[in-house]
């Protein structure tokens, strides 16, 4: 056990369901007792939380794959964070671990709901995102999912994300043919192709985006991972070759919508093509964990897989955090840092 803990700790709490676009009244960041922690449990500072696309599904009280955050309690997500006291076989002051109960500066959890990770390895904020659950839905989602193989030709949209940049730079390491990536912005653009290695990139905002995709895959891809949705899914739908494949992943450009938004318009397609869709989770793919740390943090020591972060400071910003990632403000993977 550790000596003088803190007496209380700062945590965010949804008040409000939110309508459409999140808003500030919705939430309120609140003072928590912090105790010792009971047999079995740990106490852990967070150096880190994560603000995930995912998490304004679980703000609506509707059934869902994860149940919705309770009102007027502490929200959850993935965190990372050092030991201050332990109550837990196996587990010392000044580890550090990865865990479920973000968005506070402190976290009681029982010692089994945490992972131990190695800030030798990667930085701490990593195990967030590129060796996070970002990666790993990436690595699966691609892989698994969309079964892709060797002279594929990939198209991602938003691209320039935790997740899609990584898709991007995984089919390149494995043989794609061509790789195209979609962002919404000029500068997102230039860093897909300059710094992440895709072949072709597009601006969505700069025209429609089938023309758009037409025109970076002259030759139809096989692979789509729609991080999107929406006009996206109709544009990948026109452009796949025979037997294409689409992991569907994330579906941003609804999620804040309060009115039922149209479906791609072209979905006969899938039949005469023989298209496969598959939504997909990353908690079923958690058998590959062991094997995508391995492969990843390889590439990313021999620095053939880049990643970027987009990092705001302090815990009061955290819903500032969560509401630009909604609008694209980052690149890469948005995490909040309460160093």
């Amino acid at each position: 056990m550790s000596a003088a803990l803190p007496t209380s700790s700062r945590e965010w709490h949804l008040v409000a369901r939110p309508h459409g676009w999140p808003k500030a009244e919705d939430f309120a960041l609140r003072e928590a007792a912090v105790a010792a922690p009971a047999e079995g449990r740990i106490l852990v500072r967070n150096k880190y939380f994560s603000v995930d696309p995912y998490m304004r599904g679980r703000m609506n009280d509707v059934k869902s794959y994860t149940p919705p955050f309770k009102l007027d309690h502490p929200m959850d997500g993935g965190a990372v964070g050092e030991v201050i006291a332990s109550n837990a076989e196996g587990f010392a002051v000044g580890d550090h671990v990865l865990h479920g109960l973000g968005w506070r500066e402190i976290a009681d959890l029982p010692a089994k709901h945490a992972v131990k990770v190695d800030p030798e390895i990667a930085p701490l904020s990593a195990y967030l995102g590129v060796l996070g659950m970002p990666g790993l839905t990436a690595y699966a989602g691609l892989f698994e999912v969309a079964s892709f193989k060797e002279g594929d030709a990939v198209f991602v949209s938003g691209a320039a994300g935790a997740v899609g940049s990584q898709v991007g730079q995984l089919a390149k390491l494995k043989g794609a043919s061509r790789v195209i990536g979609s962002a919404g912005s000029d500068e997102k653009v230039k860093l897909l192709t300059e710094e992440y290695g895709f072949d072709a990139a597009f601006n969505y905002k700069n025209g429609p985006v089938r023309d758009q995709l037409k025109a970076a895959a002259p030759d139809g891809i096989d692979v789509y991972f729609d991080n999107v949705g929406g006009e996206h899914l109709e544009a990948a739908i026109s452009s796949f070759n025979l037997h294409g494949r689409a992991t569907i992943c994330g579906m941003i450009a609804q999620y804040n919508s309060t009115e039922p938004t149209p479906g791609p318009s072209n979905m006969a397609l899938i039949i005469g093509k023989r298209l496969r869709l598959q939504g997909m989770l990353v908690g079923d793919h958690a058998h590959l964990q062991g094997q995508f740390v391995q492969e990843v943090a390889g590439w990313l020591a021999s620095g053939e897989l880049k990643y970027q972060e987009t990092e705001v400071e302090g815990i009061e910003n955290g819903y500032d955090a969560f509401v630009g990632l909604l609008r694209g403000e980052n690149t890469g993977k948005m995490i909040v840092s309460l160093a």
